[in-house]
């Protein structure tokens, strides 16, 4: 990583060199990986240990989704406050209140306490996310490799700080790790500070987006976060609840922390594959592999192939936003991208609604294998329209 200073960044155009796109793409990673921890190790301590932070069970599953949907809600505006201010201020205000919210964690109670909080924290991942995104296909060049080397940096955030707060949280409950995970957070400011400061004028200008039927990659998107990021993570903790010896809060930080660690060791080689052999085949191979393995996994295969799912998972992060910026070239592409998101919260929202109400009631074959065979619809027609 390169060294970090105070001292802002001159401006950059948008359309960058393919160094200084390297250079602002991992900056604008590394200020998402000091605010993301704060986010994943909520995620870890909140359900098992909702009473210390004064809410039910139910209520912490409230406030767990509560963040993707206001992003679903709120992302159209989040883009055009991006296109306007530029990376810099947007991601410095961002990884600000990211600090707030985790200070939060440590301090407040209830579920009306926590909730603006959470709420607060959806639209700066919201920003965080689309400016890390547009900054690694900011140049043509090189723009799946560096986007498989932006989600290696987000990963190493929560890679440290998921097995930090279960450590902590045995020795001193689930709350000071916030504090801890607020100053980190801090920390992004000098990442931030370093990015390009002109806006993206061309898309500010495009205004909010018409309203439109999804297109097969908004569809690939919905659905790759609904069995990806929703029925498969149910379905890990449902059908392998039994499978976790010793301590459940150290296991299953563990079991999270490792989904990070394939993206550090594996997004970048998807990034370099899909240079090479080109995004949309790829993004097809993978998607038709994951299927099989998803078939798999609801025939009770469940630990072969959860980690094949996890390896390929790791692969297809950095293969959509190149697809993106390649479809929908010049300004744009900041709108697509955000759409892209949209749908992919959506499908992740959604994904454990579908996986509680049908794995008590529907043999998991099926269920899995329904989910398999629609993902696998959605790459081809990937193909069929590149």
């Amino acid at each position: 990583m390169t060294t970090l200073t105070s001292q802002a960044a001159e401006p950059r155009p948008a359309c960058a060199a393919p160094r200084d796109a390297d250079r602002d793409s991992r900056h604008g990673a590394m200020a998402l990986a000091a605010a993301l921890p704060g986010d994943t190790v909520l995620y870890l301590l909140l359900p098992m240990f909702h009473d210390a932070f004064g809410v039910t069970l139910a209520e912490a599953g409230m406030l767990l989704a509560a963040n993707r949907l206001v992003r679903i809600a709120g992302y159209g505006w989040v883009a055009r406050f991006y296109a306007r201010r530029g990376d810099r201020i947007t991601c410095t205000l961002a990884v600000a209140a990211a600090a707030l919210c985790a200070l939060g964690y440590a301090t407040l109670s209830g579920f009306w306490a926590l909730l603006p909080l959470r709420l607060v924290w959806g639209l700066s991942f919201a920003a965080l996310n689309l400016s890390t995104q547009v900054l690694a296909t900011s140049a043509a060049e090189g723009a799946a490799a560096r986007s498989g080397r932006s989600r290696a940096y987000i990963a190493l955030g929560p890679l440290v700080g998921l097995p930090a707060g279960a450590l902590l949280a045995q020795a001193a409950g689930p709350r000071p790790i916030f504090v801890a995970l607020a100053a980190l957070a801090l920390a992004g400011w000098l990442a931030a500070r370093r990015l390009p400061a002109l806006p993206h004028p061309a898309a500010a200008a495009a205004g909010r987006p018409r309203q439109r039927l999804p297109n097969a990659l908004d569809t690939w998107s919905f659905l790759e976060g609904f069995t990806l990021d929703g029925l498969f993570v149910i379905g890990l903790s449902y059908l392998g609840r039994d499978l976790l010896p010793g301590n459940a809060v150290a296991a299953a930080g563990t079991l999270m922390a490792l989904r990070y660690g394939a993206e550090i060791v594996l997004s970048p080689v998807g990034g370099r594959m899909a240079g090479a052999w080109g995004a949309e085949r790829l993004l097809v191979v993978l998607s038709l592999l994951t299927s099989l393995s998803l078939a798999g996994f609801g025939h009770g295969w469940l630990g072969s192939c959860a980690l094949a799912i996890v390896i390929l998972r790791a692969l297809q992060l950095p293969l959509l936003p190149p697809i993106v910026a390649r479809r929908h070239p010049g300004p744009d592409r900041v709108r697509a991208l955000a759409a892209r998101s949209v749908w992919r919260d959506i499908g992740a929202g959604t994904g454990p609604l579908a996986a509680g109400l049908l794995l008590p009631v529907m043999p998991a074959s099926w269920m899995y294998g329904a989910a398999a065979l629609m993902l696998a619809v959605a790459a081809l027609a990937c193909a069929r329209t590149r």
